[in-house]
């Protein structure tokens, strides 16, 4: 399991409910990383906020809600080679730090 601190918990949808929903600052684990090739986007679970049946259609976290340290990004490559949904994918292009949308995020949060 790889740490992460949650960076975005704006837009929690309806369906899953705020017991189960992240909040901004606080810290979790990620259990499993997916790829969803419709959305093109890269979703993850969380350890302790297991989705189950009562948050469908969502299944996952999107991954960019959440900061990975630095010096865990080794282990998270790990995981992700470890989880099939990734196989075949360039996981270069998962693994896209971006601090200007990282800042912009955590700005919104502190002003929400």
């Amino acid at each position: 399991m790889i740490n992460c601190i949650c960076i975005n918990d704006l837009g929690r949808p309806k369906e899953i409910s705020p017991e189960i929903w992240v909040k901004f600052g606080e810290r979790y684990r990620i259990s499993h990383i997916y790829y969803h090739p419709e959305q093109k986007i890269q979703g993850c679970s969380i350890f302790e906020k297991p989705l189950d049946e009562s948050c469908k259609p969502y299944e996952t976290f999107i991954l960019q809600r959440f900061a990975i340290r630095y010096e865990d990004i080794p282990a998270l490559n790990e995981l992700a080679f470890d989880c099939t949904q990734l196989n075949g994918i360039d996981l270069s292009s998962l693994i896209n730090i971006e601090d200007e949308r990282i800042e912009s995020t955590v700005e919104e949060n502190q002003a929400a």
